[in-house]
């Protein structure tokens, strides 16, 4: 008697384009300083338009401090359905119990495969070679401006191929009426942002 065979479950990326309206990835990245301290950026994406809802530095992570931040990043209760992340074990203990208490399903990462949260490692190579790369860190108060400058930048002005070249927070189509096509500069002048104004 043959063994029965269950039907194949869905594939990663099945699961990530039927659930791209429910599903969050967070992660954490190192930036070092120029006195050689390491500072963490803890960051919270959303799939649907690759908006980064919240970021945050600190020098000495921990679970309860990684708690804290997702009930900052989902203050009314508009949790996601799912959240996505790595096997760290910062997101055991205290961080699990507020996921649980917040109603979304955790989806664990399988190990040493950053290719299973596409959208949050393509955020934090964009972060490092369109930023961080360019400037020299002197602390936790100058990353965390310096960050905040980019997330506005990277929120109203950086376009996405799967976005059909829009932004993350949609643009308005600007018309040749509207005037000459000006530069904003963004991020102390790293970035620049093009619109149409009225002579």
């Amino acid at each position: 008697m043959g063994r029965q065979c269950k039907p194949p479950s869905q594939t990663w990326r099945t699961f990530l384009e039927n659930h791209v309206q429910q599903l969050v990835s967070t992660d954490f990245f190192v930036v070092p300083t120029v006195t050689f301290r390491v500072l963490y950026v803890f960051i919270v994406l959303a799939h649907d338009r690759r908006r980064l809802l919240h970021f945050k530095v600190t020098a000495h992570p921990t679970s309860e401090w990684t708690a804290q931040q997702l009930v900052e990043a989902f203050p009314w209760g508009n949790a996601p359905r799912y959240l996505l992340h790595d096997r760290d074990s910062i997101y055991e203990g205290p961080f699990r119990q507020r996921v649980r208490g917040m109603a979304t399903e955790e989806v664990l990462m399988a190990p040493r495969s950053p290719w299973q949260s596409p959208y949050v490692e393509r955020l934090v190579g964009s972060m490092r070679r369109e930023c961080l790369d360019h400037v020299v860190i002197f602390g936790e108060s100058p990353l965390r401006s310096i960050l905040k400058f980019y997330m506005a930048c990277y929120l109203r002005s950086r376009t996405h191929l799967a976005l059909a070249k829009d932004a993350p927070e949609s643009r308005a189509i600007q018309s040749p009426e509207l005037g000459a096509v000006i530069e904003i500069p963004e991020v102390g002048g790293l970035h620049h942002r093009y619109e149409r104004r009225a002579a």
